[in-house]
């Protein structure tokens, strides 16, 4: 157990009361001393959260520090595939603010040396302009309505002679960036929009910035003792001045959005977990999309192997059949085959790790998201495929999808 206690640096008298120029402040100072760094709005939670590392942990092979009280605190930004272009990140929690204690900036105890540049940091002022990172890969192609039907028809084909049962095909869409335009700004904008889902603003030297608003959990462990994660799957549009408890549910939607809790299912069985909550689905809410969700949890105090059953689910679930297919191999098979671009962090996952306390940590996949370009954002959707979709309306429910974090930019 970590037992040290952080040490605590109060703010310059003459500084800047206002919670979010604070952290400004901060950000200011890791970007400008090439510090990766996260953000990030847990749902429902009133402030952000933000976490400063030394340096990056050494790259992992497909899971973060385990998922218990003894773990290390930070922050997980995994991709959806490990490559040496997209490594698989863990943010070590050195430096901490939180704007639900504004007047303090906590620093780990491994990571005392920063005192005396965060003591100049606070004391130095806030560029106007921020040097957010840049990834060294050159940006994904972007998708015609054209490209995207023929890999959406290519994708029921697959289905059609049994070469999958379901395959999450995706695309990319580029949008100039308006002038000053601010991240910071855009990341408050989204946490007021969407108060019921994952806001979060990654930037990291080399791997660049992406900022993003998840329905998505992956894996929870809960300071309680209980183990969460979510089938989420199916789209169709919020209909203004109608109850999300009236929609209709085509056949697709409903058989895509089986699928995945099956394969949860199918997970725990792995695992020989028999004891389980299943709850739905459900017609959920995200910003002005509906989706079909269903809750599985679990008690870890009837669980045997309690301490590895979050690291040994996330192994199992990662990457989901929400975002990649079934059977797994041969569904991802078919997309390094034929969707023509590298998802980098799209689709991944990311979120804190005994960072509010030991023992809970909240994983979430990367959807709804954005990469940052010094003059463009690259913005990212997909869509289940099954038997019975139709490519255009494929097509418009990406559409939908892009429009989530692309309000932002103008």
């Amino acid at each position: 157990m970590r037992t040290a206690e952080p040490r605590l640096l109060s703010w310059p008298t003459a500084a800047s009361p206002d919670a979010w120029a604070r952290l400004r402040h901060l950000v200011a100072g890791a970007l400008r001393t090439g510090r990766p760094l996260a953000l990030w709005r847990e749902p429902e939670a009133s402030q952000p959260r933000l976490l400063v590392a030394r340096a990056l942990e050494a790259s992992y092979t497909g899971l973060p520090p385990a998922l218990d009280a003894q773990a290390p605190a930070g922050f997980a930004f995994f991709p959806f595939r490990d490559s040496d272009h997209n490594p698989a990140l863990f943010l070590p929690a050195d430096v901490q603010y939180d704007l639900a204690e504004p007047a303090v900036v906590r620093i780990a105890p491994a990571a005392r040396e920063l005192v005396p540049n965060l003591t100049a940091w606070l004391a130095l002022p806030t560029p106007p302009a921020l040097a957010w990172h840049y990834s060294t890969q050159p940006a994904p192609p972007a998708a015609t309505e054209a490209e995207y039907t023929q890999l959406v028809r290519t994708g029921v084909a697959a289905i059609e002679a049994k070469e999958v049962v379901k395959v999450v095909t995706s695309r990319v869409a580029h949008q100039p960036l308006p002038v000053g335009f601010d991240p910071l700004a855009a990341f408050r904008e989204l946490s007021q929009q969407y108060p019921r889902a994952f806001v979060s603003l990654v930037s990291v030297p080399g791997v660049g910035t992406w900022l993003g608003v998840s329905p998505e959990v992956l894996a929870e462990v809960t300071a309680d003792g209980f183990f969460h994660t979510m089938a989420l799957a199916g789209t169709q549009p919020l209909v203004p001045g109608r109850s999300p408890q009236d929609a209709i549910w085509r056949q697709k939607e409903i058989e895509e959005q089986a699928l995945v809790a099956r394969y949860i299912v199918s997970c725990f069985k792995q695992l020989r977990l028999r004891e389980y909550h299943e709850a739905g689905p459900r017609t959920a809410v995200a910003g002005q999309l509906l989706h079909l969700r269903t809750d599985f949890e679990v008690d870890l105090k009837n669980v045997p192997a309690a301490a590895s059953l979050g690291t040994d689910m996330l192994r199992l679930l990662h990457p989901t059949s929400a975002v990649g297919g079934m059977p797994k191999v041969a569904a991802l098979e078919f997309l390094q085959r034929h969707e023509g671009y590298d998802r980098a962090y799209y689709s991944g996952f990311l979120g804190p790790v005994n960072v509010a306390s030991p023992g809970v940590s909240r994983l979430y996949v990367n959807l709804r998201c954005l990469q940052l370009r010094p003059t463009e954002a690259v913005l990212y959707a997909g869509t289940g495929l099954t038997a019975e979709s139709d490519p255009s309306r494929e097509w418009q429910e990406t559409e939908l999808k892009l429009q989530t974090v692309a309000a932002v930019l103008g």
